[in-house]
């Protein structure tokens, strides 16, 4: 399921495909990360998206490299971007697919640059696996539905 990117718009790099009789808007925000909601959010007014039909893929520092989580929905758990785009929304109702990054090597480690350096070859070979294992998951929740996608890929 990879798709180009097709153009500029709503601040992000925007890809529109059907995929099985369902129309989908991929976007990767342009903006920092903290801002990511206005991208979500300006998307959503114009193409008129509940919540619940926008799905979030992000980082998670709180799960292992590689591991993947679906939700349905949640708080933003820290993360600066999951909380741009509830506050933007004025809901936490969306669903959102985590992938892990590990946690910073010591406390006084700065996040950004844990969360914005670069993997460990190791890691590397891990993350390019994951979104591989991320995609198959966007697949199965998009033909099969969040319950099946999250019993497969939790």
């Amino acid at each position: 399921m990879k798709k180009r990117i097709q153009r500029i718009k709503f601040k992000s790099l925007v890809a529109d495909f059907d995929y099985g009789g369902v129309r989908v808007l991929a976007m990767k925000p342009t903006t920092y990360m903290n801002l990511s909601g206005t991208a979500v959010r300006e998307a959503a007014t114009f193409h008129k998206i509940p919540p619940e039909h926008i799905l979030v893929v992000c980082d998670d520092i709180s799960l292992p490299v590689g591991k993947l989580r679906l939700r349905r929905h949640g708080s933003a758990g820290g993360h600066n971007g999951l909380r741009s785009i509830i506050a933007q929304l004025h809901s936490d109702q969306f669903p959102r697919l985590k992938i892990g990054v590990g946690q910073k090597p010591h406390p006084d480690y700065q996040l950004a640059a844990w969360v914005l350096g670069h993997f460990s070859p190791q890691d590397a070979k891990l993350i390019d696996e994951t979104a591989d294992r991320a995609c198959d998951a966007i697949d199965c929740l998009l033909s099969k539905g969040m319950d099946q996608a999250m019993a497969k890929f939790n």
